[in-house]
């Protein structure tokens, strides 16, 4: 098949698991191209059968705002048009689907093009339900060819807060468990804790959603109960209040912001535990990642989390804000070495359930069942 691709090129789960989704379809002989803004950051090495064109952006004083969807529906309809794609997927419904759709109705008398709009959390849950996005968020939806939701939480909750009852599948995230796999200690830990202590690390863009600071205080708490150090990795809005939240609470020579980092494989393999204390999660992609390297996950108990997080399985889940309890189980976990090896167990073996190899093929024969109907 030739596959259009359109997604956000940032460090968020719906960019990688749509630049991972390109890749792995190209390395199984259809040809892959993607439409965006900009390179998406996991897009970093040459593959055979993957190519990228970028929107390109043009600034008139007429123009108040810049006219990315428009100008990204005339990207899709040149690159479907000159490379003849079979169908168009694109990721997060704004405003990828509403510009796919734009584009399918500009070529209605060259070809029926297929659009297909995976959903994947924030812009159906927060996003889309602003007043001056919904109707059009829903239009999107129901005008798509197909739609795919990274969740049964997802699904659900696409179908009831938009009023729809539009056939949505679910096929969840995936994992490559060959690179995200446990590997013993590295250098990194004998850096970051050279005196053995645990290491707890979040993995985030650092927005209010993701509520880091929570993170912080239950570390604090943590860290009286025994020897333990704070990774954060990301970068955000929320960055700057956590970096002040830390000096407030006198835990700063314990507590590294490493901001965005590509190679997270080494540092999940050189931590301990997971911490995800989201307001909001669809899936939790870097959760299922920390996970297949054998890390348990401390997680709040919202969307798409008690799917993939077992409680007292694979980890512990809380309610919204539950510092105590969340740093109660941090706490107990690390301290008692035998159950924290069953758990860490737990947590790779149900991790496996999400591997890249049994995930992509549901998308394959999604696509032909689009294609043919």
């Amino acid at each position: 098949m030739k596959i259009g691709i359109t997604c956000y090129p940032t460090y968020g789960g719906s960019g990688v698991i749509a630049t991972e989704l390109g890749k792995e379809l190209a390395l199984r002989g259809h040809e892959v191209h993607f439409i965006s803004y900009a390179l998406p950051f996991r897009l970093n090495e040459f593959i055979e059968r993957i190519y990228f064109h970028e929107v390109e952006m043009t600034s008139y004083p007429l123009f108040e705002f810049p006219l990315y969807s428009l100008a990204l529906a005339s990207k899709m309809v040149e690159v479907i048009k000159y490379e003849n794609l079979d169908l168009l997927h694109v990721h997060y419904a704004i405003p990828h689907a509403t510009s796919a759709y734009l584009a399918k109705q500009m070529l209605a008398d060259f070809k029926d093009l297929k659009i297909i709009t995976t959903l994947h959390g924030t812009d159906i849950t927060l996003v889309g339900l602003e007043p001056s996005f919904l109707p059009l968020v829903k239009f999107s939806i129901e005008q798509s060819d197909g739609v795919t939701a990274v969740s049964r939480f997802l699904k659900e909750n696409t179908l009831t807060n938009y009023d729809t009852k539009k056939n949505i599948e679910v096929i969840p995230n995936f994992v490559d468990t060959e690179l995200f796999k446990p590997n013993g200690h590295s250098g990194f830990r004998n850096h970051i804790a050279p005196n053995g202590e645990k290491i707890l690390v979040h993995i985030s863009n650092f927005r209010q959603v993701k509520r880091v600071p929570d993170a912080i205080k239950m570390f604090e708490k943590i860290v009286k109960e025994l020897p333990a150090k704070l990774v954060l990795v990301g970068d955000g809005p929320d960055r700057s209040e956590c970096e002040r939240l830390c000096r407030d609470l006198n835990v700063c020579d314990n507590v590294k912001f490493l901001g965005k980092q590509e190679r997270l494989v080494d540092i999940l393999t050189s931590s301990d535990l997971f911490l995800l204390p989201s307001q909001a999660e669809s899936f939790g992609l870097a959760a299922l990642e920390a996970m297949a390297c054998g890390l348990p996950v401390i997680s709040s108990s919202v969307g798409g989390l008690p799917e993939l997080v077992k409680h007292n399985e694979t980890g512990f889940i809380a309610e919204i804000g539950d510092i105590d309890r969340m740093a109660r189980y941090a706490a107990d976990l690390l301290g008692n070495e035998r159950k924290y090896k069953i758990f860490s167990e737990n947590s790779r073996n149900r991790a496996v359930n999400y591997e890249k190899s049994k995930i992509i093929p549901l998308y394959e024969n999604y696509y032909e069942k689009i294609l043919n109907s």
